[in-house]
């Protein structure tokens, strides 16, 4: 049986440490959710491309406003008028990626989230797809990789270089691990230690925890709008920093294996 809804599109809440709001009726068969920060130029764009890629299926978009400066939320605000199954959730100030896609993931209804970077990078086309892999597989994760990457050569030298220091010390299995579009099973999400920049290392932290994770290719775009949030040196500053704490994290796991319930007499 599919675990995913595939019906026709017809129009589990957690709380969280802020006031967010919640639509009534029967959960959607999938949640999208994608952080943004300053990202005003391609903002109604996106969500219109998710919205037309998940047109076969019930589903909602949450797009967490990280504290723009910009005109951000006012253009996600228009963007409601057309696409009623967006849900906008804002922070009030900024935190970062990791924590506007738990914040997201939190306030998400379905049982199933597909995440994606709200930079318009990622294409929202690629969704359906994966969701297939995510059924056909029973797998908790399908993490995206991007195949023919359209960032500049600093870029892509910086992201290969964090990728094989990553993947040789966490054998992950992950070519790509900095792909933001994933689809997963939101309580497994939920199981795994929040900490600032995790959303680099969900493959690891997902098999810590004894879930399964496989990997599909995706495809990327060029940025049409904004620019990118980290610099090259930041990035291998804080991989350096983070991978030593999920090598720890990883160190600190104990495996009980199959967990069972006994049943009442």
């Amino acid at each position: 049986m599919a675990r995913v809804g595939y019906v026709p599109l017809m129009g589990g809440n957690a709380r969280n440490d802020m006031e967010m709001s919640t639509s009534g009726g029967p959960a959607p068969g999938l949640s999208v959710v994608a952080p943004m920060l300053n990202e005003a130029g391609g903002a109604a764009a996106l969500v219109a491309e998710i919205a037309a890629a998940l047109s076969h299926m019930d589903h909602e978009i949450i797009i967490v406003d990280d504290a723009s400066a910009d005109d951000t939320l006012v253009v996600l605000k228009k963007a409601q008028d057309q696409f009623p199954q967006l849900r906008i959730i804002s922070h009030e100030k900024n935190a970062g990626q990791s924590r506007a896609l738990r914040t997201g993931v939190l306030a998400a209804r379905g049982a199933v989230t597909a995440m994606l970077d709200g930079d318009g990078q990622n294409d929202p086309a690629d969704i359906p797809a994966l969701l297939v892999k995510f059924d056909e597989s029973g797998a908790d994760m399908v993490a995206g990789e991007r195949v023919a990457r359209k960032d500049r050569a600093a870029k892509k030298w910086a992201s290969r270089a964090a990728n094989a220091l990553r993947r040789r010390l966490l054998r992950d299995g992950s070519a790509d691990t900095g792909c933001g579009l994933k689809v997963f099973r939101r309580d497994a999400y939920l199981n795994l230690p929040y900490f600032d920049h995790m959303h680099r290392y969900l493959p690891a932290l997902m098999k810590r925890e004894g879930y399964s994770v496989i990997f599909a290719p995706v495809g990327h775009r060029a940025r049409a709008h904004g620019r990118s949030k980290y610099s090259n040196f930041g990035r291998l500053v804080v991989a350096f920093r983070d991978i030593f704490g999920v090598l720890w994290l990883l160190a600190r796991a104990k495996n009980p294996g199959k967990i069972t319930e006994s049943a009442r007499k």
